[in-house]
Protein backbone atom coordinates (compact mmCIF):
# COMPACT_ATOMS: atom_id res chain seq x y z
CA UNK A 1 0.00 0.00 0.00
CA UNK A 2 1.51 3.03 -0.89
CA UNK A 3 -0.15 7.27 -0.72
CA UNK A 4 -3.26 5.34 0.52
CA UNK A 5 -3.80 2.93 -2.33
CA UNK A 6 -3.90 -0.84 -2.30
CA UNK A 7 -2.33 -3.27 -5.20
CA UNK A 8 -4.85 -5.78 -6.60
CA UNK A 9 -1.85 -8.26 -5.63
CA UNK A 10 -1.83 -6.94 -1.86
CA UNK A 11 -5.65 -7.01 -1.80
CA UNK A 12 -5.96 -10.80 -3.60
CA UNK A 13 -3.67 -11.85 -0.73
CA UNK A 14 -5.56 -10.23 1.97
CA UNK A 15 -8.92 -11.80 0.22
CA UNK A 16 -7.73 -15.36 -0.85
CA UNK A 17 -8.14 -14.39 -4.18
CA UNK A 18 -6.27 -14.12 -7.65
CA UNK A 19 -5.41 -11.71 -10.07
CA UNK A 20 -3.51 -12.12 -13.48
CA UNK A 21 0.33 -10.79 -13.15
CA UNK A 22 -0.08 -8.26 -15.31
CA UNK A 23 -2.62 -6.63 -13.36
CA UNK A 24 -0.63 -7.17 -10.00
CA UNK A 25 0.42 -3.86 -9.74
CA UNK A 26 -3.11 -1.79 -10.62
CA UNK A 27 -4.12 0.06 -7.43
CA UNK A 28 -7.14 1.30 -6.18
CA UNK A 29 -7.97 3.61 -3.07
CA UNK A 30 -11.45 3.23 -1.94
CA UNK A 31 -14.12 0.60 -3.22
CA UNK A 32 -17.70 0.82 -4.45
CA UNK A 33 -20.62 -1.46 -5.56
CA UNK A 34 -22.98 1.70 -7.10
CA UNK A 35 -21.80 2.89 -10.46
CA UNK A 36 -23.82 5.39 -10.09
CA UNK A 37 -21.81 6.78 -7.39
CA UNK A 38 -18.02 5.17 -8.38
CA UNK A 39 -15.40 7.30 -8.48
CA UNK A 40 -12.26 7.15 -10.34
CA UNK A 41 -9.48 4.91 -9.28
CA UNK A 42 -12.09 3.04 -6.74
CA UNK A 43 -12.56 -0.77 -6.71
CA UNK A 44 -16.10 -1.66 -8.00
CA UNK A 45 -17.51 -4.73 -6.13
CA UNK A 46 -19.47 -7.16 -8.34
CA UNK A 47 -22.20 -7.99 -5.83
CA UNK A 48 -24.49 -10.81 -6.79
CA UNK A 49 -28.12 -9.91 -5.38
CA UNK A 50 -31.19 -8.90 -7.32
CA UNK A 51 -29.03 -7.46 -9.59
CA UNK A 52 -25.94 -9.05 -10.89
CA UNK A 53 -22.97 -6.55 -10.44
CA UNK A 54 -20.61 -8.03 -12.91
CA UNK A 55 -23.56 -7.16 -15.53
CA UNK A 56 -21.82 -3.41 -14.78
CA UNK A 57 -18.43 -4.45 -14.41
CA UNK A 58 -17.82 -2.69 -18.53
CA UNK A 59 -19.78 0.51 -17.27
CA UNK A 60 -17.72 0.72 -13.98
CA UNK A 61 -14.24 0.73 -15.81
CA UNK A 62 -15.20 3.26 -18.49
CA UNK A 63 -16.46 5.53 -15.65
CA UNK A 64 -12.91 5.24 -13.68
CA UNK A 65 -12.91 2.14 -12.08
CA UNK A 66 -9.09 0.86 -11.26
CA UNK A 67 -10.36 -2.49 -11.68
CA UNK A 68 -13.32 -5.18 -10.50
CA UNK A 69 -13.87 -7.82 -7.40
CA UNK A 70 -14.86 -10.44 -9.22
CA UNK A 71 -16.94 -14.04 -8.51
CA UNK A 72 -17.42 -14.52 -12.64
CA UNK A 73 -15.39 -14.43 -15.36
CA UNK A 74 -14.59 -11.21 -17.09
CA UNK A 75 -13.73 -9.77 -20.22
CA UNK A 76 -9.54 -10.07 -20.25
CA UNK A 77 -8.67 -6.42 -20.57
CA UNK A 78 -10.68 -5.64 -17.21
CA UNK A 79 -8.12 -6.10 -14.47
CA UNK A 80 -9.89 -7.95 -11.74
CA UNK A 81 -9.31 -9.91 -8.59
CA UNK A 82 -11.39 -13.03 -8.73
CA UNK A 83 -12.92 -14.38 -5.48
CA UNK A 84 -15.63 -17.21 -4.78
CA UNK A 85 -17.68 -14.41 -2.98
CA UNK A 86 -17.49 -11.02 -3.55
CA UNK A 87 -18.79 -9.61 -0.37
CA UNK A 88 -16.88 -11.33 1.88
CA UNK A 89 -13.76 -10.53 0.00
CA UNK A 90 -14.48 -7.30 0.42
CA UNK A 91 -14.92 -7.43 4.01
CA UNK A 92 -11.59 -9.34 4.06
CA UNK A 93 -9.81 -6.89 2.39
CA UNK A 94 -11.55 -3.83 4.70
CA UNK A 95 -10.44 -5.61 7.50
CA UNK A 96 -6.60 -6.21 6.11
CA UNK A 97 -6.63 -2.47 5.34
CA UNK A 98 -7.95 -1.18 8.51
CA UNK A 99 -5.08 -2.88 10.57
CA UNK A 100 -2.26 -1.23 8.84
CA UNK A 101 -3.91 2.49 9.30
CA UNK A 102 -3.44 4.18 12.61
CA UNK A 103 -6.78 6.35 12.68
CA UNK A 104 -8.29 6.19 15.89
CA UNK A 105 -11.92 4.71 15.35
CA UNK A 106 -15.07 5.32 17.16
CA UNK A 107 -17.83 2.18 16.69
CA UNK A 108 -21.20 2.95 17.83
CA UNK A 109 -24.10 0.61 17.58
CA UNK A 110 -27.61 0.96 19.68
CA UNK A 111 -31.16 0.24 18.76
CA UNK A 112 -32.21 3.91 18.56
CA UNK A 113 -30.11 6.86 17.97
CA UNK A 114 -26.56 5.65 17.14
CA UNK A 115 -27.09 7.48 13.72
CA UNK A 116 -27.78 10.61 15.66
CA UNK A 117 -25.33 9.59 18.09
CA UNK A 118 -22.52 9.17 15.23
CA UNK A 119 -23.32 12.41 13.80
CA UNK A 120 -22.62 14.30 17.02
CA UNK A 121 -19.71 12.41 18.11
CA UNK A 122 -18.16 13.20 14.68
CA UNK A 123 -18.85 17.11 14.96
CA UNK A 124 -17.06 16.67 18.50
CA UNK A 125 -13.94 14.89 17.16
CA UNK A 126 -13.50 17.31 14.26
CA UNK A 127 -12.88 19.77 16.52
CA UNK A 128 -9.55 18.28 17.31
CA UNK A 129 -9.31 15.72 14.46
CA UNK A 130 -9.26 15.08 10.49
CA UNK A 131 -11.93 13.02 11.03
CA UNK A 132 -14.25 10.87 8.95
CA UNK A 133 -17.59 9.28 9.29
CA UNK A 134 -20.02 6.36 8.45
CA UNK A 135 -22.13 8.04 5.19
CA UNK A 136 -25.70 7.62 4.69
CA UNK A 137 -26.68 4.22 6.33
CA UNK A 138 -23.81 2.65 4.97
CA UNK A 139 -23.53 0.77 8.60
CA UNK A 140 -23.73 -3.64 7.58
CA UNK A 141 -21.26 -5.71 6.27
CA UNK A 142 -21.27 -4.28 2.73
CA UNK A 143 -21.60 -0.08 3.54
CA UNK A 144 -18.85 -0.54 6.50
CA UNK A 145 -16.24 -1.84 4.85
CA UNK A 146 -16.93 0.20 2.16
CA UNK A 147 -16.63 2.86 4.59
CA UNK A 148 -13.33 1.43 6.05
CA UNK A 149 -11.89 1.52 2.64
CA UNK A 150 -12.74 4.92 1.75
CA UNK A 151 -10.51 6.11 4.58
CA UNK A 152 -8.14 8.74 3.45
CA UNK A 153 -4.62 9.06 4.52
CA UNK A 154 -4.87 12.00 6.42
CA UNK A 155 -7.68 10.50 8.69
CA UNK A 156 -7.18 10.46 12.35
CA UNK A 157 -10.79 9.68 13.75
CA UNK A 158 -12.98 7.97 12.25
CA UNK A 159 -16.44 7.14 13.65
CA UNK A 160 -18.23 3.90 11.91
CA UNK A 161 -21.60 3.24 12.45
CA UNK A 162 -22.48 -0.58 12.82
CA UNK A 163 -26.24 -1.62 12.61
CA UNK A 164 -27.84 -5.39 12.84
CA UNK A 165 -30.91 -7.06 13.89
CA UNK A 166 -29.34 -11.19 14.03
CA UNK A 167 -27.19 -12.33 16.31
CA UNK A 168 -23.22 -12.22 14.50
CA UNK A 169 -23.78 -9.30 12.29
CA UNK A 170 -22.25 -7.40 15.27
CA UNK A 171 -19.55 -9.69 15.08
CA UNK A 172 -18.42 -9.79 12.29
CA UNK A 173 -18.56 -5.77 11.45
CA UNK A 174 -16.43 -4.94 14.65
CA UNK A 175 -14.18 -6.91 13.37
CA UNK A 176 -13.73 -5.31 10.70
CA UNK A 177 -13.70 -1.44 11.89
CA UNK A 178 -11.40 -2.91 14.91
CA UNK A 179 -12.69 0.20 17.09
CA UNK A 180 -10.67 2.01 20.12
CA UNK A 181 -13.75 3.34 21.21
CA UNK A 182 -16.95 1.47 21.69
CA UNK A 183 -20.17 2.91 22.13
CA UNK A 184 -23.81 1.37 23.04
CA UNK A 185 -26.42 3.53 23.23
CA UNK A 186 -28.93 1.84 24.38
CA UNK A 187 -30.70 -1.51 24.35
CA UNK A 188 -34.00 -1.18 23.07
CA UNK A 189 -36.84 -3.57 21.26
CA UNK A 190 -36.38 -3.28 17.75
CA UNK A 191 -35.49 -6.22 16.21
CA UNK A 192 -36.71 -8.04 18.86
CA UNK A 193 -39.15 -10.60 16.37
CA UNK A 194 -35.19 -11.91 15.58
CA UNK A 195 -33.80 -11.57 18.63
CA UNK A 196 -36.31 -13.09 20.95
CA UNK A 197 -36.11 -10.45 24.22
CA UNK A 198 -33.84 -7.77 25.34
CA UNK A 199 -31.57 -9.81 27.12
CA UNK A 200 -31.31 -11.50 23.15
CA UNK A 201 -30.79 -7.60 21.99
CA UNK A 202 -28.09 -7.12 24.79
CA UNK A 203 -26.38 -10.00 23.79
CA UNK A 204 -25.64 -9.60 20.28
CA UNK A 205 -25.18 -5.67 21.30
CA UNK A 206 -21.85 -6.92 23.13
CA UNK A 207 -20.97 -8.55 20.07
CA UNK A 208 -19.39 -4.60 19.26
CA UNK A 209 -16.72 -5.69 22.13
CA UNK A 210 -15.38 -8.29 20.33
CA UNK A 211 -13.45 -6.52 17.69
CA UNK A 212 -12.01 -3.88 20.49
CA UNK A 213 -8.92 -3.24 20.55
CA UNK A 214 -5.78 -3.91 22.79
CA UNK A 215 -6.63 -1.41 25.66
CA UNK A 216 -9.69 -0.30 24.04
CA UNK A 217 -12.45 1.40 25.83
CA UNK A 218 -16.41 0.46 25.97
CA UNK A 219 -18.88 3.28 26.34
CA UNK A 220 -22.39 2.31 27.90
CA UNK A 221 -25.53 4.19 28.46
CA UNK A 222 -25.72 4.11 32.38
CA UNK A 223 -29.29 5.29 32.16
CA UNK A 224 -30.08 2.06 30.48
CA UNK A 225 -31.01 -1.03 32.62
CA UNK A 226 -29.47 -3.64 30.91
CA UNK A 227 -26.27 -1.88 30.13
CA UNK A 228 -25.99 -0.44 33.85
CA UNK A 229 -26.16 -4.45 34.67
CA UNK A 230 -23.00 -5.31 32.83
CA UNK A 231 -20.97 -2.05 32.53
CA UNK A 232 -18.72 -2.58 36.01
CA UNK A 233 -17.91 -6.85 33.90
CA UNK A 234 -16.85 -4.92 30.96
CA UNK A 235 -14.99 -2.41 32.74
CA UNK A 236 -17.71 0.35 30.67
CA UNK A 237 -17.66 4.15 31.34
CA UNK A 238 -21.42 5.14 31.67
CA UNK A 239 -23.21 8.52 30.39
CA UNK A 240 -26.16 9.48 31.25
CA UNK A 241 -28.73 11.53 33.47
CA UNK A 242 -27.97 9.46 37.23
CA UNK A 243 -25.74 10.54 39.21
CA UNK A 244 -23.48 7.23 39.55
CA UNK A 245 -22.06 7.95 35.74
CA UNK A 246 -18.99 8.65 35.18
CA UNK A 247 -20.42 11.40 32.38
CA UNK A 248 -23.63 13.17 33.17
CA UNK A 249 -26.10 15.80 32.00
CA UNK A 250 -27.96 18.34 35.34
CA UNK A 251 -30.00 20.98 34.64
CA UNK A 252 -32.07 19.91 31.54
CA UNK A 253 -33.77 22.59 30.04
CA UNK A 254 -35.66 22.00 26.51
CA UNK A 255 -36.77 24.42 25.03
CA UNK A 256 -39.21 25.56 21.34
CA UNK A 257 -36.20 25.42 19.75
CA UNK A 258 -33.26 24.06 21.69
CA UNK A 259 -32.13 21.56 24.37
CA UNK A 260 -29.55 23.04 27.07
CA UNK A 261 -27.61 21.25 29.89
CA UNK A 262 -24.70 20.71 31.77
CA UNK A 263 -22.19 18.12 31.84
CA UNK A 264 -19.91 16.75 34.93
CA UNK A 265 -17.41 14.71 34.35
CA UNK A 266 -13.66 13.48 34.77
CA UNK A 267 -13.48 16.55 36.33
CA UNK A 268 -14.70 19.09 34.40
CA UNK A 269 -18.00 20.63 34.22
CA UNK A 270 -19.47 23.11 31.33
CA UNK A 271 -22.59 23.79 29.72
CA UNK A 272 -23.94 22.79 26.00
CA UNK A 273 -26.63 24.17 24.20
CA UNK A 274 -28.59 21.52 21.36
CA UNK A 275 -30.06 23.28 18.33
CA UNK A 276 -32.80 20.67 18.60
CA UNK A 277 -35.52 19.61 20.82
CA UNK A 278 -36.33 16.41 23.15
CA UNK A 279 -34.95 15.31 25.76
CA UNK A 280 -33.59 12.05 24.02
CA UNK A 281 -30.78 14.03 22.27
CA UNK A 282 -29.56 14.28 25.61
CA UNK A 283 -28.11 11.25 26.10
CA UNK A 284 -26.90 11.40 22.43
CA UNK A 285 -24.76 14.57 23.05
CA UNK A 286 -23.36 12.86 26.38
CA UNK A 287 -22.09 9.73 24.18
CA UNK A 288 -20.24 12.05 22.02
CA UNK A 289 -19.07 14.15 24.64
CA UNK A 290 -17.56 10.88 26.39
CA UNK A 291 -15.71 10.05 23.51
CA UNK A 292 -14.50 13.59 22.98
CA UNK A 293 -13.23 13.95 26.92
CA UNK A 294 -11.64 10.12 26.27
CA UNK A 295 -10.07 12.15 23.10
CA UNK A 296 -8.65 15.00 25.42
CA UNK A 297 -11.03 17.57 23.41
CA UNK A 298 -11.15 20.88 25.40
CA UNK A 299 -15.23 21.13 26.68
CA UNK A 300 -15.46 24.62 25.20
CA UNK A 301 -14.60 23.01 22.04
CA UNK A 302 -17.22 19.96 22.23
CA UNK A 303 -19.43 22.53 23.20
CA UNK A 304 -18.92 24.59 20.32
CA UNK A 305 -18.79 21.67 17.90
CA UNK A 306 -22.61 20.62 19.13
CA UNK A 307 -24.48 24.13 19.69
CA UNK A 308 -23.99 23.49 15.21
CA UNK A 309 -24.77 20.54 15.14
CA UNK A 310 -27.60 18.98 12.19
CA UNK A 311 -28.99 16.19 11.59
CA UNK A 312 -29.34 14.20 8.62
CA UNK A 313 -31.75 13.06 6.58
CA UNK A 314 -35.45 12.35 7.70
CA UNK A 315 -34.39 12.06 11.60
CA UNK A 316 -36.47 14.94 13.42
CA UNK A 317 -36.46 17.85 10.90
CA UNK A 318 -38.44 20.48 12.08
CA UNK A 319 -39.94 22.90 9.60
CA UNK A 320 -42.56 25.10 8.77
CA UNK A 321 -45.22 25.15 5.61
CA UNK A 322 -48.69 26.48 4.48
CA UNK A 323 -49.03 27.45 7.63
CA UNK A 324 -48.26 23.99 9.28
CA UNK A 325 -45.07 23.02 12.13
CA UNK A 326 -43.93 19.61 10.68
CA UNK A 327 -42.08 17.27 12.17
CA UNK A 328 -40.51 14.76 10.41
CA UNK A 329 -39.44 11.78 11.69
CA UNK A 330 -39.35 9.32 9.14
CA UNK A 331 -36.67 7.29 8.91
CA UNK A 332 -37.15 4.84 11.27
CA UNK A 333 -39.35 4.00 14.43
CA UNK A 334 -39.61 1.40 17.37
CA UNK A 335 -41.40 2.00 20.56
CA UNK A 336 -38.67 4.29 22.56
CA UNK A 337 -37.82 6.54 19.57
CA UNK A 338 -41.36 6.67 19.00
CA UNK A 339 -41.96 7.98 22.77
CA UNK A 340 -39.29 10.23 22.48
CA UNK A 341 -41.20 11.95 19.15
CA UNK A 342 -44.30 12.32 20.93
CA UNK A 343 -43.00 14.15 23.71
CA UNK A 344 -41.06 16.60 21.13
CA UNK A 345 -44.92 16.83 19.77
CA UNK A 346 -46.23 17.34 23.31
CA UNK A 347 -44.17 20.83 23.98
CA UNK A 348 -45.14 21.86 20.66
CA UNK A 349 -47.41 24.96 20.51
CA UNK A 350 -50.97 24.12 18.40
CA UNK A 351 -52.82 21.67 17.74
CA UNK A 352 -50.63 18.52 18.02
CA UNK A 353 -51.10 15.37 15.63
CA UNK A 354 -49.66 12.55 15.48
CA UNK A 355 -49.15 10.71 11.85
CA UNK A 356 -47.73 7.26 13.26
CA UNK A 357 -46.99 4.22 10.53
CA UNK A 358 -46.10 0.63 11.69
CA UNK A 359 -43.36 -0.54 13.53
CA UNK A 360 -41.76 -3.43 12.26
CA UNK A 361 -39.35 -6.74 13.42
CA UNK A 362 -41.15 -6.31 16.86
CA UNK A 363 -42.54 -9.94 15.95
CA UNK A 364 -44.95 -11.16 19.06
CA UNK A 365 -44.17 -8.06 20.81
CA UNK A 366 -46.05 -5.95 18.25
CA UNK A 367 -49.41 -5.70 19.17
CA UNK A 368 -48.28 -4.78 22.70
CA UNK A 369 -45.97 -2.66 21.68
CA UNK A 370 -48.16 -0.07 19.09
CA UNK A 371 -51.22 -0.05 22.17
CA UNK A 372 -48.80 1.46 23.63
CA UNK A 373 -47.46 3.97 21.59
CA UNK A 374 -51.54 4.23 21.03
CA UNK A 375 -51.85 5.26 24.94
CA UNK A 376 -48.65 7.69 24.66
CA UNK A 377 -50.20 9.36 21.87
CA UNK A 378 -53.00 10.22 23.42
CA UNK A 379 -50.96 11.97 26.30
CA UNK A 380 -49.08 14.13 23.58
CA UNK A 381 -51.62 14.85 20.50
CA UNK A 382 -54.71 15.83 19.67
CA UNK A 383 -55.58 13.70 17.22
CA UNK A 384 -53.88 9.97 15.55
CA UNK A 385 -53.73 9.12 12.35
CA UNK A 386 -52.09 5.35 12.22
CA UNK A 387 -50.71 3.63 8.92
CA UNK A 388 -49.65 0.10 8.24
CA UNK A 389 -48.74 -2.80 10.31
CA UNK A 390 -50.83 -3.18 13.77
CA UNK A 391 -52.36 0.30 13.30
CA UNK A 392 -55.09 -0.95 14.75
CA UNK A 393 -53.78 -1.15 18.18
CA UNK A 394 -52.11 2.28 18.12
CA UNK A 395 -56.18 3.53 17.74
CA UNK A 396 -57.11 1.01 20.43
CA UNK A 397 -54.65 2.25 22.76
CA UNK A 398 -54.98 5.81 22.25
CA UNK A 399 -59.10 5.21 22.26
CA UNK A 400 -58.43 3.53 25.86
CA UNK A 401 -56.41 6.58 27.17
CA UNK A 402 -59.24 8.78 26.39
CA UNK A 403 -58.00 10.23 22.50
CA UNK A 404 -61.54 10.95 20.60
CA UNK A 405 -60.37 11.58 17.51
CA UNK A 406 -58.03 8.40 16.30
CA UNK A 407 -58.68 6.28 13.29
CA UNK A 408 -56.13 3.77 10.98
CA UNK A 409 -55.97 3.91 7.10
CA UNK A 410 -54.78 0.93 4.62
CA UNK A 411 -53.20 3.70 2.09
CA UNK A 412 -50.88 6.72 2.46
CA UNK A 413 -54.06 8.05 -0.30
CA UNK A 414 -56.81 7.81 2.10
CA UNK A 415 -54.54 9.09 5.29
CA UNK A 416 -54.15 12.07 3.56
CA UNK A 417 -57.59 12.93 2.28
CA UNK A 418 -58.76 12.59 5.46
CA UNK A 419 -56.12 14.80 7.35
CA UNK A 420 -56.79 17.61 5.06
CA UNK A 421 -59.88 17.68 6.55
CA UNK A 422 -58.93 18.12 10.21
CA UNK A 423 -55.77 20.26 9.35
CA UNK A 424 -56.13 24.20 10.43
CA UNK A 425 -53.06 26.62 9.98
CA UNK A 426 -51.34 26.84 13.63
CA UNK A 427 -51.20 22.64 14.03
CA UNK A 428 -47.86 21.17 14.69
CA UNK A 429 -47.70 17.81 12.47
CA UNK A 430 -45.26 14.55 13.81
CA UNK A 431 -44.87 12.27 10.72
CA UNK A 432 -43.01 8.91 12.03
CA UNK A 433 -43.05 5.26 11.42
CA UNK A 434 -40.70 2.50 9.93
CA UNK A 435 -38.35 2.77 6.87
CA UNK A 436 -40.89 0.35 5.39
CA UNK A 437 -43.99 2.38 6.32
CA UNK A 438 -42.47 4.86 3.85
CA UNK A 439 -44.30 7.71 5.91
CA UNK A 440 -42.66 10.85 3.85
CA UNK A 441 -45.01 9.65 1.18
CA UNK A 442 -47.99 11.41 3.63
CA UNK A 443 -45.67 14.70 2.85
CA UNK A 444 -45.43 14.48 -0.25
CA UNK A 445 -49.13 13.53 -0.86
CA UNK A 446 -49.73 16.48 1.69
CA UNK A 447 -48.28 18.92 -0.03
CA UNK A 448 -48.77 17.77 -3.81
CA UNK A 449 -45.56 16.70 -4.41
CA UNK A 450 -46.00 13.02 -5.52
Amino acid sequence: MRNGTITLKQAAQWCGGSVAPEYENVAFSGANFDTRRLQSGELFVALVGARNGHDFARAAMEKGAAAVLASEALSADIPAIYVKNTETALQDIARCRRAQLKVRCVGITGSVGKTTTKEMTAAVLSAAYVTQKTAENFNNGIGLPVTVLGLTPDCEAAVIEMGMNHAGELSCLTRIAQPDIAVITNVGTMHIENLGSREGILRAKLEMLEGLRPGGVAVFNGDDDMLRGVAQQYHALTFGRNENNDVRAEKVRVGEEKTSFTVTGFGQTFDVELPVTGEHYVLDALAAITVGLQCGIAPEAMAAALADFRNTGMRQRQYSRDGLHIIEDCYNAGPESMRAALKVLKAAHGRKIAILGGMLELGDFAPQAHFEVGQAAAQSADALFAYGACSGEYVRGAQSAGMAQAQCFATHEALVQALRKTIRPGDTLLVKGSRGMKMERVLSLLFNEG
